[in-house]
């Protein structure tokens, strides 16, 4: 029986095109991550209509992260986890199980062995793949929090917005605090000042600030 945690992180609550917002991802490729081919590589929590949940946008975070930060081509992420099956199996692999990459090929540490989830021979494995698991917390619970990334997958970015399905039905909100990025920048373009918004909130003009370039940005990928 799954835990309140659980159920939280498998209920389908967010539409292809506004994951793919969320995560700065196009359209069209998040759409054949999730539906595209005889065998997706992500399970949707729901298929008609359909929808991911939080677990299935760390996924596609996951597989983002692969593709732009560690240059893994989909095929490759596409076979090792076909390949990742003989040794262990995981409800959500992506997130579930630490990779070691060359930047060719995934690896696993299994029994004490380290496993190449590719066909070939030995090669020196240069980094374990936790870079984007620097966005992501976990806390005593077992529920998940994710710090997307606003401007750019760069170490330097900060953690200012967070999607957590705990917080605001799962829409983004400035870290540590239940206030909606979408209500900050609706009352700035209604002409409200930075300093005053974040006097009401409490918060540092940094993060008013931050909000209003998460929606922005937001918005022009949808346009």
């Amino acid at each position: 029986m799954k835990t309140t945690a659980e159920q939280m992180m498998d209920t389908p609550i967010y539409g292809i095109s506004e994951a793919a917002q969320y995560l700065r991802v196009p359209l069209t490729t998040l759409t054949y991550w999730v539906k595209g081919g005889r065998s997706p590589l992500i399970n949707l929590a729901s298929a008609d209509p359909s929808r991911l949940s939080f677990n299935n946008l760390l996924e596609c975070h996951v597989l983002s992260s692969l593709r732009s930060i560690y240059n893994l081509r989909i095929p490759k992420v596409r076979g090792a986890l076909a390949e990742l099956t003989r040794h262990v199996r995981h409800r959500h692999p992506l997130i579930d199980q630490v990779f070691m990459t060359d930047r060719r090929d995934l690896f696993i540490e299994h029994l004490g062995e380290i496993i190449a989830l590719a066909p070939g021979g030995q090669t020196q494995i240069r980094e374990t793949v936790g870079y984007y698991m620097e966005r992501v917390e976990q806390d005593p619970n077992g529920l998940f929090k994710l710090y997307p990334f606003v401007m750019g997958r760069t170490p330097h970015e900060p953690k200012l917005i967070l999607i957590n399905p705990s917080v605001g039905f799962g829409k983004p909100v400035i870290a540590g605090t239940g206030i909606s990025t979408a209500v900050v920048a609706s009352r700035f373009n209604a002409r409200e000042s930075i300093d005053d918004l974040a006097s009401e909130y409490s918060v540092k003009p940094q993060q008013i600030e931050e909000a209003i370039r998460w929606e922005q940005r937001t918005a022009a990928i949808a346009a």
